[in-house]
């Protein structure tokens, strides 16, 4: 199988307020914010409809644990099913248990450092 991330799926951070966040960077940068952050839409290599996620967490969530770290990247992958069997296989700690929504699938993994990483194999159609 070959391995393959087709983008970036997100970027989330930890802030002491997520709503005063959101809001500096709508006044100030102009994103078009809501209750998640705000989603940027753009196409893929094939022209399709992609986007990424740009999301302010509360510095106190649990959300990116093992990991330490302020921040927390998504990829957007392919297949995370058999990537998942495949970096579990090359000795990648996964982290729990991978999860579907209407929106994709999603799992985690650490990286070299101990970062979290969250591996998402997106529905884009879903968001039309």
């Amino acid at each position: 199988m070959k391995k393959r991330v087709t983008g970036i799926g997100g970027l989330f951070f930890k802030t002491d307020n997520p709503n005063q966040t959101k809001e500096w960077y709508k006044k100030h940068l102009g994103f078009n914010t809501d209750d998640w952050g705000c989603t940027f839409w753009w196409k893929d290599n094939e022209g399709n409809k992609a986007s990424t996620q740009w999301s302010p967490f509360s510095s106190d969530t649990k959300y990116f644990e093992p990991s330490k770290k302020d921040f927390m990247f998504n990829y957007r992958v392919e297949n995370l099913v058999e990537l998942l069997k495949e970096l579990e296989k090359e000795g990648v700690t996964i982290v729990g248990k991978m999860e579907e929504y209407d929106y994709g699938k999603f799992g985690w993994i650490l990286d070299g450092d101990g970062n979290k990483i969250e591996l998402w194999e997106p529905k884009d159609d879903a968001f039309l």
